[in-house]
């Protein structure tokens, strides 16, 4: 349930400090989503937390071309890993000033810098992304980082579908969108799948609309 997930991140924040909730799966599998609906719930509740996206960290078109990988991006080399982990370590570390972070603007499909304030009152900091219990380096020095990591599952198909709608909201036609899906999503996926039990909580949100009703499914 909803409010069972909520109530829970808010319990990761002890005392005066500041907790980091990861939320990772595959794409599609509604990360944002949920990620965003726990900020909304929470802030209005006079709770601070606020949402810093992996995606922030995608390395540009322009760097993407240099290294020959703007045909895979979204794959774990085409983020910045080592950069996201010293932005988490400043979340962490650095109570006393805002801490400036960056999004991604899909839109144009750029990462977007300095976009994201989180001041000193935040309490809860959620990151969502694909990579959270990813065993290549660098990304146990970001696990490292995390309070929890929470894993949402979703159906396959579902996640296709909505993968394929989204490519096609931002621009590639609906072939381009399948093939993008197939070819570069679904190796991604598999990767991201095989991290699944190392999660602190995983949660199908299959049957579930987050904003028509309550996260169901939550095990761990």
């Amino acid at each position: 349930m909803l409010d069972e997930l909520i109530a829970r991140a808010r319990g990761l924040s002890g005392g005066d400090g500041r907790a980091i909730l990861g939320i990772t799966g595959c794409p599609g599998a509604g990360k944002s989503t949920l990620a965003h609906h726990l900020v909304q719930a929470l802030s209005g509740d006079g709770f601070p937390a606020v949402c810093v996206p992996m995606d922030g960290f995608h390395l540009a078109d322009a760097a993407l071309d240099r290294l020959g990988a703007r045909s895979r991006k979204g794959a774990i080399d085409t983020f910045d890993g080592h950069g996201y982990l010293a932005t988490l370590r400043r979340l962490r570390e650095e109570l006393d000033h805002p801490v400036y972070a960056p999004d991604f603007d899909r839109e144009i499909e750029q990462p977007i810098a300095g976009s994201i304030a989180v001041e000193p009152a935040t309490r809860l900091v959620i990151t969502e992304g694909n990579y959270l219990l990813s065993r290549t380096e660098p990304w146990p020095g970001i696990r490292a980082q995390l309070t929890e990591v929470w894993y949402v599952d979703v159906d396959d198909d579902l996640r296709r579908t909505r993968l394929s709608a989204r490519h096609v909201r931002y621009g590639k036609t609906p072939a381009a969108a399948r093939r993008w899906v197939k070819e570069v999503d679904e190796a991604n996926a598999r990767l991201i799948a095989a991290t699944r039990d190392s999660a602190d909580l995983r949660i199908d949100l299959s049957q579930t609309e987050i904003d028509s009703g309550d996260a169901t499914g939550v095990s761990g």
